[in-house]
């Protein structure tokens, strides 16, 4: 359960600050960009402020508040999927021709950090999943 807990707080703490950070400059400037050129509506400017907000929180407040164990894994879950969904777009925006590479994180056109990031979630998701082990002895 510490793994999951350290991997959900970095997790966590990454969506927050990316999230928080979409409202400063250069960072604004760079997401509107990457929104313009990427073909979509309007509206993912502010769903993707928000989604990434809502999921840092989604990841963090389970381990900064006392909630039963079932809440806390439903939230944790509602966390991690989303923030696969968050990872999934982004893989799509980097792999856009009209997304150009100096509006990127790293100026890195293929979509290597959202697919670290994915994989880093799904395997924080799996470890989830993964039946614990009892420190109780029989």
């Amino acid at each position: 359960m510490k793994t999951i807990r350290t991997n959900s707080i970095l997790l966590g703490s990454m969506s927050l600050a990316f999230g928080l950070l979409k409202f400063i400059d250069p960072f604004q400037t760079w997401y509107a960009t990457q929104i313009e050129t990427s073909g979509m509506p309007s509206v993912a400017y502010p769903m993707g402020i928000v989604g990434e907000i809502v999921t840092g929180l989604l990841l963090l407040i389970p381990w900064l508040s006392a909630m039963p164990a079932a809440r806390k894994k439903v939230w944790l879950y509602a966390g991690h999927v989303t923030l696969s969904m968050l990872m999934i777009v982004a893989c799509y925006v980097h792999l856009l021709p009209d997304v150009p590479a100096d509006v990127l994180p790293l100026k890195i056109k293929p979509p290597f950090i959202p697919l670290v990031v994915l994989a880093y979630t799904l395997f924080n998701m799996y470890l989830m999943a993964k039946p614990q082990k009892s420190t109780i002895k029989p």
